[in-house]
């Protein structure tokens, strides 16, 4: 049975600026890191997680954020500043219990448990896997002064999300050479576009109402009575 290590990374992926990190922008009151960080706990797949921050960031975030993720069991590490740095950072500390490792931009708070619970279930399949959502409108190709180059259809592209999964040894490949996987080696695994990423506080009014449209898992009785009170 596979068994899941997660990384939430707050640098952000590739292809975007430093300014564009988001994990730390507040969504409704919380950091939407650390809403993103409750989307994997209580989940008997995941053995462990573990959430990688700046290193001119680490002591205010062990400040700041320290007790919450340690009373849940969540590891803070250091690494960056690129987002294939913070991968490598976590390749050294990766469970030996578990299969795959998860990755996870902490800047998208509002992950569909569904979505999740998809790509938990299609990790044995594939070796790579990420979740993706289709684009409702097309797009415009520009040249390096903004003009328009060329019209493209949406269904000629995805919009790429987080979580991606990843077998361990794919996981530590990636890690070991700091080059991710080719497009061509992913599963894209059809998800919700409720999965937005926060940069400001404009994105976060809108991740606000995105949470509270999320579908509802099926609540069942807790085992642990500290369970509802960690956060």
């Amino acid at each position: 049975m596979a068994k899941f290590s997660v990384v939430l990374l707050t640098a952000p992926p590739p292809g975007l600026a430093a300014e564009t990190g988001g994990a730390y922008v507040k969504v409704d009151g919380r950091e939407s890191l650390m809403r993103a960080v409750e989307s994997f706990l209580n989940r008997p797949p995941i053995v462990q997680i573990q959430v990688v921050v700046a290193e001119d960031f680490a002591e205010e975030a062990k400040r700041k954020y320290g007790g919450h993720l340690g009373f849940s069991g969540v590891k803070m590490l250091t690494g960056g500043p690129r987002w294939i740095d913070q991968i490598a950072a976590a390749a050294g500390t990766i469970s030996p219990d578990a299969t795959h490792v998860m990755l996870h931009d902490a800047a998208r708070p509002a992950v569909p448990y569904n979505d999740l619970d998809a790509l938990l279930e299609s990790a044995d399949k594939h070796p790579a896997v990420t979740l993706a959502a289709p684009l409702r409108t097309g797009l415009v190709e520009v040249d390096e002064g903004s003009e328009a180059v060329a019209f493209h259809l949406p269904q000629q592209f995805m919009h790429v999300l987080t979580p991606q999964v990843f077998q361990k040894a794919v996981f530590a490949e990636m890690a070991k050479t700091k080059q991710e996987p080719h497009a061509s080696k992913f599963t894209l695994l059809k998800a919700s576009p409720l999965n937005v990423r926060v940069s400001n506080a404009g994105d976060a009014i809108v991740a606000k109402s995105m949470i509270h449209l999320l579908p509802k898992p099926k609540m069942k009785a807790s085992e642990n009575p500290f369970e509802e009170a960690q956060w």
